[in-house]
């Protein structure tokens, strides 16, 4: 077999490997199933989709502003490194709480519009990725969701 042919044979082979692999397996219609035909529990998330802006933007931010407000007040001993408000995720970089020894870095992600401690996830590390004793990562929510709903009285929407 010389050079030529077994170059076009590999990129035939590639070629149906690649439509193969478009396919979903699936024999029992006859015709290809499109994506208005399909119910909207059966379909699954489009890369299209993630450029299609439909409904309200302010709905599809989840985040509660006042745990948002209450993490960065109550860590505000931390440099933030990143913020994205859209998830609702803060990485801070390492610091030392006031009268304290020990430095930490946080992550916090607040998943839900909701006041409510289900929303908040907190994630603290120590030096070096040295996990932290489940008191103080408690004691740390604690604080940040007191901060929530001191805030949310203050605002006056009760």
């Amino acid at each position: 077999m010389t050079y030529a042919r077994a170059t076009r044979l590999m990129i035939v082979t590639t070629l149906c490997a690649g439509l193969a692999a478009c396919g979903n397996g699936s024999t029992e219609n006859a015709g290809p199933i499109l994506d208005r035909d399909m119910r909207p529990a059966e379909r699954g998330t489009l890369i299209q989709d993630l450029f299609v802006r439909s409904g309200n933007p302010d709905q599809m931010v989840g985040v509660n502003k006042y745990l948002w407000n209450a993490s960065l007040d109550v860590l505000s001993f931390l440099p933030v490194q990143t913020v994205d408000p859209f998830t609702g995720v803060i990485q801070t970089g390492y610091g030392t709480p006031p009268g304290g020894g020990r430095s930490y870095r946080a992550t916090i992600q607040i998943s839900d519009p909701a006041l409510d401690a289900r929303s908040l996830r907190l994630a603290l590390q120590g030096p070096g990725g040295a996990a932290v004793e489940p008191g103080t990562v408690r004691a740390v929510e604690d604080a940040i969701l007191t901060r929530a709903r001191q805030l949310r009285i203050q605002d006056g929407r009760l």
